[in-house]
């Protein structure tokens, strides 16, 4: 891991060194960082960069509109970049937000070591296929392969984009998720845009 380089992208200076500290601990090394989305795409453009750790939370540009601009951007050069989310943020409607912008997985704050090294491990030991749809670009949310299923796929028909905004769409007593609750979420596309993908 000590040849990766990571790209950190948070308005918080602070959250910054706590990332790198841990990321140190994996025996990682090498570090971009951006203190906005605007100046980490100029880095995603000018760089090598192998993985993307990205705050959902910043000003003009938020981390769902980065990952769709590294995602689906013109002058985007690898759109197949895995991004890690982090966010202090775990209600449905922002980890459903950011997963159908394409982000690879979700790390809810205060981040453990434990879990952002099992985020990492799994963008570089088990890297997904990308779907790509008229409504989605990103990573395939199947994890799961089971041998044992013999049926039918099982794809649903697009869904109006319209009916779909209610789902995405923050509420003031929307309750936070847990870490497993978020990641149950990056892995179900029930009630998303691109529902094609499951």
């Amino acid at each position: 891991m000590n040849r990766l380089n990571v790209l950190i992208v948070d308005d918080n200076k602070h959250m910054i060194t706590i990332v790198k500290t841990l990321l140190r601990g994996f025996g990682m090394n090498r570090f971009l960082e951006a203190n906005d989305a605007a100046e980490a795409f100029d880095i995603v453009r000018s760089e090598h960069i192998d993985f993307i750790i990205v705050d959902y939370l910043m000003d003009i540009l938020d981390g769902t509109d980065f990952v769709r601009l590294v995602r689906t951007g013109e002058d985007s050069p690898n759109p197949f970049i895995p991004i890690i989310m982090l966010s202090a943020y775990s209600e449905r409607s922002k980890v459903v937000a950011a997963r159908d912008a394409g982000v690879t997985e979700f790390c809810c704050k205060p981040v453990t070591a434990t879990e952002l090294f099992r985020k990492v491990q799994s963008i570089v030991n088990s890297p997904r296929p990308f779907i790509r749809t008229p409504h989605f670009f990103g990573p395939d949310r199947r994890r799961l392969k089971l041998d044992s299923y013999r049926g039918p796929e099982r794809r649903e028909e697009e869904k109006d984009v319209t009916e779909e905004t209610s789902d995405i769409e923050a509420t003031e007593t929307e309750a936070d998720n847990s870490q497993a609750d978020i990641d149950a979420l990056m892995n179900d596309d029930a009630g998303s845009e691109n529902s094609e993908a499951a």
